[in-house]
């Protein structure tokens, strides 16, 4: 069984977010989207609160899964048996900082991949920081993320 791990803080998860996994999802069994609870970021939503919504945001994706995890990301996947890790990349801008990572964790673990799929033009300009900054603003979202996200975006923005 081919498995891929498509890590991420997800804070929110964004329409560009599910068309990698669901892209993730033709070349593997299975794709975990694994959301983590550790990073340097102050985040927005709770863990809890943003497994939640991607596991209601990839319902439609007969073979990916949304869990947690914590600690590094290469032993999340050795222990999970995944034969890759998948990136998603908007620009040449996220190539240089997504390459240092993909490297480490080679160094870290030789056996597993790192597979990086270009987004699609249309969602190539979004990310979950600028989604926020839209959202807290009062700005339209719609068309960028999943329709409970832009619910859950409106509420802690009232």
């Amino acid at each position: 069984m081919r498995i891929a791990i498509y890590p991420g803080t997800f804070d929110p998860v964004t329409n560009g977010h599910i068309h990698i996994a669901e892209r993730a999802s033709k070349l593997y069994d299975e794709v975990i989207i694994a959301v983590a609870a550790d990073n340097y970021k102050k985040n927005l939503f709770t863990l809890d609160e943003r497994l939640h919504l991607i596991e209601k945001s990839v319902g439609h994706i007969a073979n990916a899964k949304a869990e947690t995890f914590s600690g590094l990301i290469v032993e999340y996947a050795r222990k999970k048996k995944a034969q890759a890790l998948i990136r998603g990349l908007r620009a040449v801008s996220d190539f240089e900082y997504e390459m240092k990572v993909a490297a480490m964790n080679k160094y870290l673990c030789e056996e597993l991949e790192t597979v990086f799929l270009m987004t699609s033009a249309e969602y190539s300009f979004l990310s979950s920081n600028l989604i926020k900054q839209v959202a807290v603003l009062g700005g339209c979202l719609k068309g960028m993320v999943p329709p409970i996200v832009e619910e859950s975006l409106k509420e802690k923005y009232r």
